[in-house]
């Protein structure tokens, strides 16, 4: 296991290390489906772990965390995926949606394609839309959702709201927590590194992108 960057913190390199050996341990059993998914699993329950320890020292000190079900502001920006992520949220997807469901998530994401696709980077990142698996406010596909979507934890209701109603406004971020977002930025580059050594290339896709290539059977790269 090598990692490029020397500036790491001691705490992103032990992130990096559990993606990294969770992939290992899907390669050592021989790369499949089963093998991959069970990781994918695997790499989900440790930021959620986090997460939810995060979440406790916040309300003992009297941090309020504001996300909360039905709060979907976060659920209506661009929202980037790896190739390996997007293959497990299909597939969880086409297994448990039932036909109509399905072919109305396949017929969003196509909508919302058909509009980022012909956007700048800049303009994709300003661009606000439902993503096409929300629904009543809530995500469809919640125990599937990718890391972008899991790390994202703010602390001020109205910086989210500030940054949908006026994504111009270069002075205002959601006030995120940084700890799960980077944590799980290093557990996704040690998954993929493992993955890329074993000759196992990945990508990263726009999650109506990644979507509308998976949910019709055309595979991406791990």
């Amino acid at each position: 296991m090598t990692m490029e960057n020397k500036h790491f913190s001691e705490n992103e390199r032990i992130f990096y290390s559990d993606g990294y050996r969770l992939a290992q341990s899907a390669i050592e059993e021989g790369l499949s489906n089963d093998t991959l998914f069970t990781a994918i699993e695997s790499l989900y329950d440790a930021i959620d772990g986090l997460n939810d320890s995060i979440i406790a020292l916040a309300e003992r000190q009297n941090i309020k965390v504001a996300c909360f079900k039905g709060c979907h502001w976060c659920c209506q920006q661009a929202v980037f995926a790896n190739s390996y992520e997007l293959h497990f949220l299909s597939e969880k997807i086409k297994k448990d949606f039932n036909p109509e469901d399905l072919t109305d998530v396949i017929a969003k994401t196509d909508a919302k394609y058909r509009i980022t696709s012909n956007l700048s980077d800049d303009d994709i990142l300003k661009y606000k839309a439902p993503c096409p698996l929300l629904h009543e406010g809530a995500c469809s596909a919640y125990a599937a959702r990718p890391m972008a979507c899991r790390i994202y934890l703010s602390t001020k209701l109205q910086t989210c709201l500030e940054f949908y109603h006026h994504p111009e406004n270069e002075t205002n971020f959601p006030a995120l927590i940084d700890l799960p977002l980077r944590a799980g930025q290093m557990m996704n580059e040690g998954f993929r590194a493992a993955l890329k050594e074993s000759g196992i290339e990945t990508a990263e896709f726009r999650l109506e992108e990644g979507l509308r290539i998976t949910l019709k059977n055309k595979q991406p790269n791990f």
